[in-house]
């Protein structure tokens, strides 16, 4: 008998097609949920870039506005490294569950290097760093109006201003105490669970206090880059790049390395991390490198 007799669904109804021939019906079906998951994923990607747009944009609007007020008002070194460390605090635990909270290029770009996140995100990621950068440093200025807009700049402080190898050293050595205590705090782990976004705030925090009557304390690419466009005022700008992402790529590099010499209890963990088919997977379907500790009841 043929298959007309086999009890074939009268809704079958094969397709054809021009270089593989007949397809069964059903896969119409897969086609369209695979369709579902891409546009799925496109979405998810679109929330993450805004949620770094907006947070860089928070980032640079209160950070650099504390340098306003305290020409304005006078309040002490310590009240602007305070604005910057609960300004960071803020932004990840606002977004972290959306997009890892990287708010920083250098950050991306070195949690890249280390495989701890995708590649093909790193240029969305970073574009919309500097895109949030650029209108927090528009609104600052329009809403500063009259007082001086270099007041957001990045660059060597004081009369007789340090030398520019000396302000990369900084920019390095910061940046690298504030990498190595994200991933310290966040991704190991055993670090404490919720606690990740005080750890990062107190190293900023410290980093503003140490570096920021010297160089500034960029600490970001985008946090330098945003300012120097509205101003039009690139001097010594390449320092605020080169420097903060050596420093970056550094503390995460430590981090992988001593991830990778624990005890063997986290074998496990180290492995599903630095799977080739594990790792960007697990990454790209979930780049909140701070959601696992920033778990907020």
């Amino acid at each position: 008998m043929g298959r007309a007799g086999q009890g074939i669904p009268a809704s079958f109804k094969p397709r054809f097609d021009l270089q593989k021939g007949f397809r069964m019906g059903k896969q119409k079906e897969e086609s369209s949920d695979v369709i579902k998951r891409i546009n799925g994923n496109q979405l998810l990607t679109i929330q993450k870039m805004v949620a770094e747009l907006l947070g860089t944009y928070l980032l640079v609007f209160v950070g650099c506005g504390a340098a306003y007020i305290r020409k304005r008002d006078g309040i002490t070194l310590t009240g602007v490294a305070l604005t910057w460390a609960l300004d960071v605090v803020a932004i990840v635990y606002a977004i972290a569950h959306i997009s890892g909270s990287h708010i920083n290029p250098a950050a991306t770009l070195a949690f890249a290097v280390v495989g701890l996140f995708p590649w093909k995100l790193v240029l969305l990621y970073v574009m919309s760093q500097l895109v949030g950068a650029i209108f927090g440093s528009l609104t600052l200025r329009w809403l500063f109006d009259g007082e001086p807009a270099r007041l957001m700049l990045t660059q060597p402080v004081g009369t007789n201003p340090a030398s520019d190898l000396t302000v990369m050293a900084w920019e390095i050595i910061i940046t690298f105490i504030l990498l190595f205590v994200i991933c310290e705090s966040v991704l190991d782990p055993r670090a404490s669970k919720g606690l990740g976004g005080m750890a990062i705030g107190a190293a900023v925090f410290v980093d503003v206090i140490l570096a920021e009557d010297i160089t500034g304390c960029s600490l970001n690419p985008a946090r330098s880059i945003g300012p120097a466009i509205v101003n039009w005022n690139f001097s010594k700008l390449w320092i605020y790049i080169i420097s903060p992402t050596i420093g970056a790529v550094a503390g995460t590099s430590l981090y992988s390395f001593l991830r990778l010499t624990r005890e063997p209890e986290t074998s496990n963990y180290i492995q599903n991390i630095r799977s080739p088919s594990v790792r960007s997977d697990h990454v790209l379907e979930n780049p909140t490198y701070l959601e696992r500790s920033l778990e907020i009841a």
